[in-house]
């Protein structure tokens, strides 16, 4: 479903297992600046009224995992760490056109956002059904859902806004960068990393 050219290695828990801890608080940021990314496509385009109330919706929706993962933290004695620098997502940033119409920017930012969030989606899904906390398990089982509807609202919109650009190859293109660069990481305790 999601296209992702380069799954993400199971063992790649055993990593997470070391460090739980580094994993909440990653997440935890991961989902705030999920938030700050909807927020920022309202500021970029907001002539467009259905795309303002998506990302609206979907702001609120990763604030509250943002406090879901934040309660989990609190529930295991812990408070959250600070934030890290996600090179996955700055690295996967640098294949967004810049200098183009806003049309062609605003297409390659929602992809851009639609493919996080597919590799979240895939990471959770990786990490419930491999991760020896049962708590845990359940919780990415449940959080896997929401990413992938994130991901197909992405989709949908770069597809209503392309203005003549063919959407499907640059979402190729996309899928073909991000497995370049995903093929650096799965060897930390993080989310991207």
């Amino acid at each position: 479903m999601l296209g992702l050219k380069l799954p993400t290695d199971p063992r790649w828990v055993n990593i997470v297992e070391t460090n739980i801890d580094e994993i909440l608080t990653d997440h935890a940021f991961c989902e705030q600046k999920a938030a700050t990314n909807a927020i920022s496509l309202i500021v970029f385009a907001p002539e467009y009224p259905d795309l303002v109330e998506q990302m609206i919706a979907l702001a609120q929706e990763e604030l509250d995992h943002f406090n879901q993962v934040h309660e989990l933290i609190k529930k295991r004695g812990n408070v959250l760490g600070r934030e890290r620098r996600d090179e996955y997502v700055n690295e996967l940033y640098s294949f967004v056109r810049k200098g183009h119409k806003r049309e062609i920017v605003l297409v390659d930012r929602l992809l851009f956002s639609a493919m996080i969030e597919a590799r979240s989606c895939e990471r959770f899904r990786v990490l419930s059904e491999n991760i020896q906390d049962k708590e845990l398990s359940t919780f990415y089982r449940d959080l896997m859902v929401s990413e992938a509807n994130h991901y197909t609202t992405f989709l949908k919109l770069a597809k209503k806004y392309a203005k003549g650009e063919d959407v499907d190859k640059r979402w190729k293109e996309f899928l073909e960068y991000e497995a370049t660069v995903i093929a650096k990481y799965g060897k930390k305790e993080t989310i991207h990393g």
